[in-house]
């Protein structure tokens, strides 16, 4: 795993997470400019949810990169993450990307929204 940025990432990834992201972007067939955004939105049944998905550089955000893959945050979503760290579990039982956030005050029973 190799991450290369100009400032330090704000979140971390384990290793499932960052092999699980280049198979969906080397399968996903994106043009130039699309990268992986990281970040929150209000909603939720606690506030606030994850945004993990493929989007193209927004005006706001911060750039960083992982294995030559360019990754996204909002600044104003930045503080949100913190030392988040997003894991990936391949399991027939709880497959997908988790997200251990230690600014979460709450998280809904689904754990995927939170609220800080």
């Amino acid at each position: 795993m190799r991450i290369d940025t100009v400032n330090k990432l704000p979140i971390s990834l384990t290793q499932n997470a960052v092999q699980e992201i280049l198979h969906l972007y080397k399968n996903g067939n994106y043009e130039a400019g699309f990268g992986l955004r990281i970040g929150v939105k209000g909603g939720g049944c606690a506030g606030f949810s994850y945004v993990l998905e493929f989007d193209t550089q927004k005006e706001n955000d911060n750039v960083y990169s992982i294995n030559s893959i360019p990754l996204y945050v909002d600044k104003s979503q930045e503080l949100y993450l913190l030392d988040c760290e997003i894991d990936f579990k391949g399991g027939l039982d709880n497959r997908g990307f988790i997200f251990n956030n230690p600014n979460a005050t709450s998280t809904c029973g689904c754990g995927t929204s939170f609220s800080a």
